[in-house]
C-alpha cells in the first residue's frame, strides 16, 4: 500500500475512534515537524499522540500503533 493510501486508511480508523489524524502543514524540509503527524482527541480537544511543543513528530507507524492501542481499549 502506498503512503497516501495508508494515511487515508489510518485517518478513517482515527475518525471511527473519535480522533483526528492531522499532518503537519510545514513546507520546510528542515523543520522538525515536516511530513509528520499527530492524533488529536476531538471530544476532549487534546493531543492524543504527538510532540507537546510542535504537536506533530510522529510517523505513520507510530500512529498505527496508537490507533491499535485505542481500538483495544475501546473493545474492552
Amino acid at each position: 500500500m502506498n503512503e497516501k493510501g495508508r494515511e487515508n486508511r489510518l485517518r478513517q480508523k482515527a475518525t471511527r475512534l473519535g480522533l483526528a489524524l492531522r499532518k503537519s502543514r510545514s513546507r520546510t524540509p528542515e523543520a522538525p515537524d515536516y511530513g509528520t503527524y499527530c492524533l488529536a482527541d476531538i471530544s476532549a480537544d487534546c493531543l492524543e499522540l504527538g510532540d507537546r511543543n510542535t504537536g506533530y513528530g510522529c510517523d505513520l507507524d507510530d500512529v498505527a500503533k496508537r490507533l491499535d492501542e485505542c481500538e483495544s481499549d475501546a473493545d474492552g
